[in-house]
């Protein structure tokens, strides 16, 4: 079994700027070379739950395990006894005696991943919580490593809903030294406060920026990233019938992406082509979402080989 000290990964305001940093870059090796590795999940068992729809972290992860050498046990929403009353904490105790390592999409808070952790002693790693979508943010910022060789002072605008994904994106980019992210939101569908309030302050201490507006006339005027989500968050249901009327202004098309010539646009997919953004924006010269949904497979991979190694990050081999 591996070790019970390691913890997996929650969330990415509990990682240091140098775990984060070495997920990142060790994403982008494998990108580069998928084989670049010593098959780290040799005859390990790796749970991979899935209990909400899911095409690239499934994907992503199921065969992240196979590549690293791992047997990937799947589970789909109405496979475990959950479904029927058992509780987190009793599940959570037999995939610990079961299995190496769990990789969970559930339908309930991040509070319910961390007590199945806690319980089962075994690493867990979250594919997306209510609060936070971490393996994306991991994602996110190697995708941009890849396309400008240095996260240094790299400008992110957000648009669209403060979901789980700009949660990630918040508390990634926060970590890293002189960058800066501006979330642009209808009012009422912000980030958390605490994550948005987390986030600032650690940005600021490395002499970075993240911060919330809901006005288009207060976007910044330098942007390196053009970045927007699906408006309904995955199963999520907004309360508010007229809700995409709130959500049209921040609809990304060829005019507002102009007003930033040198920006890339990206998107974590399923993208819906006439809401949060336009098809010619989406399919467009521009656009790095497809090379971004790819890299969800390599930084797949280096999350679990960063599992597998006891939370050491490795480096590229010679």
């Amino acid at each position: 079994m591996m070790s019970t000290e390691t913890r997996g990964l929650l969330t990415l305001s509990e990682l240091t700027r140098e775990e984060l940093q070495g997920l990142v870059a060790r994403s982008r090796e494998f990108f580069l070379d998928r084989t670049a590795h010593d098959r780290p999940l040799r005859d390990k068992l790796v749970g991979v739950l899935f209990a909400k729809t899911s095409t690239r972290t499934r994907t992503a992860f199921t065969s992240g395990v196979v590549r690293l050498g791992g047997f990937p046990v799947t589970y789909g929403p109405n496979d475990l006894q959950t479904a029927t009353g058992e509780s987190i904490r009793d599940t959570g105790r037999i995939f610990g005696s079961m299995l190496d390592a769990l990789v969970a999409r559930t339908s309930g808070p991040l509070e319910e991943l961390r007590e199945m952790a806690g319980a089962g002693r075994l690493p867990v790693i979250n594919a997306m919580a209510a609060e936070e979508h971490p393996t994306q943010g991991v994602c996110d910022l190697a995708t941009m490593l890849l396309q400008f060789g240095s996260l240094d002072g790299i400008s992110v605008l957000y648009l669209g809903e403060g979901n789980n994904t700009a949660s990630a994106l918040a508390h990634g980019i926060s970590h890293l030294p002189r960058c800066h992210v501006t979330f642009a939101t209808p009012a009422g569908y912000g980030l958390d406060p605490q994550v948005l309030d987390t986030a600032a302050k650690r940005a600021a201490e490395s002499g970075g920026s993240v911060r919330e507006v809901h006005d288009m006339d207060d976007l910044p005027k330098d942007v390196d990233v053009v970045y927007t989500t699906r408006w309904q968050t995955t199963g999520t249901v907004k309360a508010d019938p007229d809700w995409r009327e709130r959500f049209r202004p921040f609809h990304i098309d060829e005019r507002l992406l102009g007003r930033w010539p040198e920006a890339v646009f990206m998107h974590d997919l399923p993208a819906h082509r006439g809401e949060e953004v336009s098809g010619a924006v989406l399919d467009g010269p521009r656009s790095i979402a497809w090379k971004q949904a790819e890299m969800k497979l390599t930084s797949a991979m280096a999350v679990l080989e960063w599992v597998a190694a006891g939370n050491e990050p490795q480096t590229e081999r010679s």
